[in-house]
């Protein structure tokens, strides 16, 4: 065994570049493509038992019934259309993927099981997941169609009216934790009282939108506007077929997950256990308590899109920018008057 581990270390050391890349395939990468897979089996089978109906059942018993879909997606023809921007109809699903997987280079799932542990780890998560408009943006407009740039332009307004409202509750999180490494944010919320430490208390307003939110970012129903099949036939992504479509495809599911992973790092103490640290084994923190917190968040997307009707264009813009703004900045302010007063004290 040391044998082998002396070979690895020698390895690496030898070619750091081809660890690297290993590391980002294996780690982050290969990981969510799975879980993407059986999270859209498991919203069909979910969206299934509450419509009180089957879900997949035939291909392996359902289980296969993903890469079933993965293959058919691969294997389908990719039409262009003759008077699209090729260079931009092409790179535009990439833009959507990449900064969806690049997010997770900050994440933690786990204390010390993170791939970078940065100190700004919060703004680099901010600034991947804003990237992925410009890939929103560029295949509305390259795929030269009127009904894709027009639900281009109605995704792109409302990710970015959401995302200034999930900013500011992060602000207030940040204020909060006196801390932007998301590892030390789960930290700041440690103590004797188990649940009673969680940032959903003090800052539940702000909780409640950032899930909200992440909802709507992720232009998921009741928020799934952007392509209403009644409307604009399926939004930005209406020229897209194949791998093409998968791409964008994988980048929302990836979004999705990422979002069931902020909400209990950044509110719901992350893999902290909500019962008191004196409790013995139970209240021992690890990744089993942040994966349940994260299935419960992954389960309420899809729980909301079997329950909520489609909300109208005008009622989603104006949720966002006339309520959930102004409620942000104002708790923002209420959060930074308890820590001014020593009520919530950052990192106690």
């Amino acid at each position: 065994m040391e044998q082998m581990l002396s070979l690895f270390n020698s390895y690496t050391a030898q070619f750091p570049t081809l660890w690297l890349t290993l590391k980002i395939l294996l780690l982050p990468i290969l990981p969510l493509i799975i879980a993407v897979a059986f999270y859209t089996l498991a919203e069909r089978w979910v969206i299934g038992w509450m419509q009180v109906r089957r879900g997949p059942v035939y291909i392996g018993m359902g289980i296969l019934q993903p890469f079933a879909d993965t293959f058919k997606l691969l294997f389908k023809e990719l039409i262009i259309p003759s008077q699209s921007n090729l260079f931009l109809f092409r790179l535009a699903p990439m833009l959507a993927l990449i900064p969806a997987f690049a997010a997770w280079a900050v994440v933690p799932a786990g204390e010390g099981m993170v791939h970078a542990n940065v100190n700004a780890g919060l703004m680099y998560l901010l600034a991947m997941t804003s990237m992925g408009v410009y890939g929103i943006i560029l295949a509305g407009w390259a795929s030269n169609s009127k009904y894709a740039f027009l639900g281009a332009m109605r995704a792109a307004a409302q990710v970015i009216s959401y995302e200034i409202a999930m900013g500011f509750a992060l602000v207030g999180v940040l204020i909060a934790s006196g801390t932007l490494n998301l590892s030390e944010i789960v930290q700041a919320q440690a103590g004797n009282l188990g649940i009673g430490e969680w940032f959903m208390w003090p800052l539940f307003p702000l909780f409640v939108i950032y899930l909200i939110s992440g909802v709507a970012e992720t232009n998921r129903a009741p928020f799934d506007v952007a392509e209403g099949e009644s409307e604009i036939v399926a939004g930005f992504h209406v020229e897209y077929s194949g791998s093409a479509f998968a791409i964008f495809f994988l980048a929302e599911y990836t979004n999705m997950i990422l979002v069931s992973f902020l909400v209990p790092l950044f509110f719901m103490g992350g893999w902290l256990s909500p019962f008191p640290q004196g409790w013995g084994w139970i209240g021992t923190g690890g990744p089993h308590w942040l994966a349940l917190k994260v299935a419960i968040i992954a389960f309420s997307f899809l729980w909301f899109r079997a329950t909520f009707p489609r909300y109208r264009y005008d009622q989603i813009m104006r949720l966002g920018w006339k309520v959930f703004i102004p409620i942000t900045i104002a708790w923002v302010m209420v959060t930074g008057v308890l820590v001014y007063t020593g009520v919530l004290v950052p990192n106690a």
